[in-house]
């Protein structure tokens, strides 16, 4: 079987091509990624030279290299990662994430129902199981207050460039089935952690910063909230959706994990001024700045679908997971 996977350098599409490969090594994989600032060809060190691993380096919204990607490899799957996904960099540049997110999402839905089906409703006999999983995120939800979790049947609600482009994407994916019968099953996933990531992201920033003894930055007052969910265990999680989930259905994939940003900066702090303890505590480097416009206060998860409906379960909590991420990134800044 062959898959395609999009955005397969990145942070998330890298650690699910090494958990999927060392889970199902005689399934093919091609990664296609346009390798901008947030694609690292070194994520994928590990399987590099694996028999069933090829990498492409191509854009998704290049439509006639999709197309040409199907027409050599007769793919069986694709599973959609590949978006842009900072929220400052879609505040400044909102038109890059218009056209990846929307458009190129567009040409893997289309050029899939293409390849897969004969007519609406009609799918090719070799492809009778081939399957599109498109990954999304929980901020097409917009923003909760104090109490509440987002469900699959939680209205759609963006509030930035970003979120709304993801929102566009799911909205197309959604149409797919509907309309036409795709194979087409979406995850929306809490906030990301682990190793990998890309510099900007919040904890990477701040043991950077930490480490090298520069001011911590912490938007607002620090009480925006997140549910944070281990990589791994979201690698876990895209797995059984796309092997087990339901065509047409969405599964929202949630940490249980629910920390402030202070909570974050402070518990990392902890954490290296007991492993790299200096003069003083790493604590007095945390700044606060500036609020990013239409910055969401809470987003909490409802993971009870995918847990009841095929088993899925998160193994780490924030505790255990961050320790795990501080020894990768402190290895990666060389300390």
């Amino acid at each position: 079987m062959n898959i395609l996977i999009t955005g397969g350098a990145g942070f998330i599409g890298s650690n699910f091509i090494v958990y999927f490969l060392n889970k199902y090594p005689n399934i093919k994989i091609v990664n296609i990624d346009k390798l901008t600032y947030a694609g690292e060809l070194s994520n994928l060190a590990e399987v590099q030279e694996h028999k069933n691993y090829t990498f492409v380096k191509g854009d998704i919204c290049d439509r006639t290299l999709i197309q040409d990607l199907f027409t050599e490899f007769n793919f069986q799957g694709v599973i959609h990662f590949a978006a842009e996904s900072h929220v400052d960099n879609s505040i400044k540049s909102p038109d890059m994430f218009i056209n990846t997110n929307v458009l190129g999402t567009f040409n893997l839905l289309d050029v899939a129902k293409n390849h897969w089906m004969l007519a609406p409703n009609k799918i090719k006999d070799e492809h009778l199981k081939s399957r599109f999983l498109h990954i999304s995120t929980d901020e097409v939800y917009g923003t909760l207050g104090e109490d509440g979790l987002f469900t699959e049947r939680t209205p759609y609600a963006p509030n930035s460039p970003y979120s709304a482009s993801k929102a566009s994407s799911d909205f197309i994916a959604r149409s797919y089935y509907h309309t036409y019968g795709l194979n087409c099953v979406t995850t929306n996933c809490s906030n990301n952690y682990g190793p990998k990531q890309h510099d900007e992201k919040l904890i990477p920033t701040i043991i950077r910063k930490a480490l090298r003894g520069e001011n911590i930055p912490i938007y607002g007052d620090g009480k925006n909230i997140r549910d944070w969910l281990y990589v791994e265990d979201h690698c876990k999680g895209i797995d059984l959706a796309y092997t087990m989930g339901v065509a047409g259905e969405t599964y929202n994939i949630g940490g249980k994990n629910e920390r402030d940003n202070l909570y974050i900066v402070n518990k990392i702090c902890d954490i290296l001024d007991k492993d790299f303890p200096k003069s003083q505590s790493y604590k007095n480097q945390i700044t606060f700045v500036t609020d990013r416009p239409g910055h969401d206060f809470r987003y909490a998860i409802d993971a009870s679908k995918i847990e009841k409906k095929l088993g899925w379960k998160a193994e780490e909590n924030f505790e255990t997971g961050i320790r795990k991420t501080i020894d990768w990134y402190t290895k990666k800044y060389k300390v």
